[in-house]
């Protein structure tokens, strides 16, 4: 739908300095996420629970796509959307530490991951979020969120204690245990299917400094250093987590592999053995080690969101990483068809999450793997990821473009897809949030 095709429809008059159309000198700034470029007829940026209520009304009135963004890196691309309405809520940023003794917070759905660390470090708090800092609080709250304290706290989502939301019919709700307890699991895993969420509460955790090693290596033997990255995280006690990121060669420099990792303590003798064995994965390029605060973990960058990203991606949740997925890895970078791999340890406190407490169901598995490359290199894309196939147990859809049934299947394993899709025929019948992933 065009502006043109809106217009003859008045906003709201509440919402009618919160809206961006295409005419407006803002809609560049606006109109897409960090990775997907998007052309939408407007995007509204309510500053409260009623005008959320509004704007979603407004959407429906008109009969068009609606996308809910919080951040706007939206890996997965439904951030944005072409001709439709964009629910933007980066407004509501309000960040609160409800109760000190509890480790209680509170932070609107719009607030960015890196302002959050830096307003709850002085408290001596933290929640894990991601690896950076420009990301939304909404989108990764309500999907899962592997973070840089993933194996010692486990996932963003364990931590809520609380959910606020706008749902399809403009009802204001706020789920947790005790008040619409299946709503509340829900959102915890698949919240962008149930409605717009407008904050959180959770449990924060005590965290001062911590030791972050930011390596890179030459990654010629790209295969045998993801196995040997893979066995180090297996063995490291649950303080440590890491991330490897692998790029291919280009004119000038080999194959290169960034290993960021993170002991979440503040001793740098313990931490010199627990990261030892990372060094030894490759000829080093650049090592550094530092004690430092959460916050300089996640910093506030305030890229411009302009569609700049690699727009094609697979998510793949792992058991354990073994020789074939490996070198079906190492092959398809070398190819130079698929521009960037990354693996990203969970397990431990992940895994001491029962599976049927939240609708995120992946609690066996010990890593994830994204590979991402341009659309129009997206079919050798899914030539590599089916060499993988056999060895995918489960998928995070935040990270992965597909919309296919298979994709959703992978995500949403039996029973919890049933529950899920009867939930949304109770909170959302008419399929207003058809964005996120089909659950119809």
């Amino acid at each position: 739908m065009t502006e043109q095709g809106l217009a003859h429809v008045a906003l709201p008059a509440s919402l009618t300095g919160r809206a961006v159309l295409p005419s407006d000198t803002r809609y560049e700034r606006v109109r897409h996420g960090y990775v997907h470029r998007g052309a939408p007829a407007v995007v509204i940026f309510p500053e409260s629970v009623e005008e959320t209520a509004e704007a979603l009304a407004y959407a429906r009135g008109k009969g068009t796509v609606v996308s809910v963004r919080s951040g706007g890196h939206g890996i997965s691309g439904r951030s944005t959307n072409d001709g439709g309405v964009v629910v933007d809520v980066s407004r509501l940023d309000h960040v609160a530490v409800l109760d000190r003794t509890r480790r209680r917070v509170r932070i609107g759905a719009g607030a960015r991951w890196g302002a959050v660390a830096q307003f709850l470090a002085p408290h001596g708090l933290a929640v894990s979020s991601g690896d950076t800092g420009d990301v939304g609080v909404g989108g990764l709250v309500t999907a899962g969120g592997m973070g840089w304290f993933a194996r010692r706290d486990g996932l963003t989502i364990d931590h809520v204690t609380a959910v606020e939301l706008v749902l399809a019919d403009g009802t204001f709700v706020r789920a947790d245990a005790e008040h619409h307890p299946d709503l509340f699991w829900a959102v915890r895993g698949a919240g962008g299917n149930f409605g717009v969420v407008t904050a959180v509460e959770l449990e924060a955790s005590e965290t001062g400094d911590v030791v972050f090693a930011n390596l890179v290596f030459d990654a010629r033997e790209t295969a045998s250093l993801v196995e040997e990255w893979a066995a180090v995280l297996e063995a490291a006690p649950r303080e440590l987590t890491s991330f490897l990121t692998l790029m291919p060669a280009a004119p000038g420099r080999p194959a290169m592999a960034h290993v960021a990792a993170v002991y979440a303590g503040d001793r740098p003798d313990a931490a010199q053995r627990v990261l030892a064995p990372l060094l030894g994965l490759g000829p080093m390029l650049h090592q550094e080690a530092v004690l430092a605060p959460y916050p300089a973990l996640v910093p506030v960058g305030g890229a411009p969101h302009r569609g700049q990203g690699l727009g094609a991606t697979r998510s793949g949740l792992l058991d354990r990483v073994s020789t074939h997925t490996a070198r079906s890895l190492a092959d398809a970078l070398a190819s130079e068809q698929v521009l960037m791999g990354q693996f990203r340890s969970v397990g431990c406190a992940v895994n001491d999450v029962s599976a049927s407490a939240t609708a995120y169901p992946h609690r066996t598995q010990n890593f994830h793997l994204l590979s991402a490359t341009v659309p129009d290199r997206e079919r050798s894309l899914d030539a590599h990821w089916a060499r993988l196939a056999p060895e995918v147990n489960g998928v995070y859809l935040s990270f992965d473009t597909r919309r296919s049934p298979e994709a959703l299947a992978e995500a949403f394993p039996e029973s919890a897809l049933t529950r899920l899709r009867a939930l949304k025929a109770r909170y959302d019948p008419d399929n207003v949030f058809d964005r996120n992933f089909p659950l119809r």
